[in-house]
């Protein structure tokens, strides 16, 4: 398991390790290489959308990431032509509406996807995918954990 935190900058967030050293978003990506699948668990209002978009922006994609409640997936462009998939799951009445979107071609695909709201696609889900839990702090901190 792996601990960061999560505070408010001065035009976007930043992250803090275990030592209190400012890290980049990306970091969390080195604790699973292989790993293609990001599940994110965090209350409504937590920064699931906020961090997944700094960590878009910190691969390089010069696309603005924003949540895709309504698409329900987003897809950014990366330099090196391969694409970020960002899911927001929450507007899913059950996982039928998943696969009729087509959810296992892009979680299989390859390239990085990033899941909020991750439950009612359980199943469909990788084994290697990571989960991350962001936990409101009461100072208003963030914490997240990477399982």
């Amino acid at each position: 398991m792996n601990i960061y935190t999560i505070k408010e900058g001065k035009n976007s967030i930043e992250l803090y390790n275990a030592d209190n050293r400012l890290v980049a978003p990306s970091v969390i990506l080195s604790h699973h290489p292989a790993a293609r699948v990001y599940a994110f668990d965090a209350p409504m209002g937590a920064g699931k959308t906020t961090f997944i978009s700094e960590l878009c922006r910190d691969l390089g994609t010069d696309d603005v990431a924003n949540s895709p409640t309504f698409a329900i997936v987003n897809v950014y462009g990366l330099p090196n032509g391969q694409e970020i998939y960002h899911f927001d799951c929450y507007r899913l009445k059950d996982i039928r509406e998943a696969v009729d979107f087509g959810a296992e071609d892009y979680l299989y695909s390859g390239n990085y996807c990033f899941i909020e709201w991750p439950d009612i696609i359980d199943p469909l889900l990788p084994e290697d995918t990571v989960f991350v839990r962001i936990i409101v702090q009461d100072n208003g901190d963030r914490q997240l954990v990477i399982d």
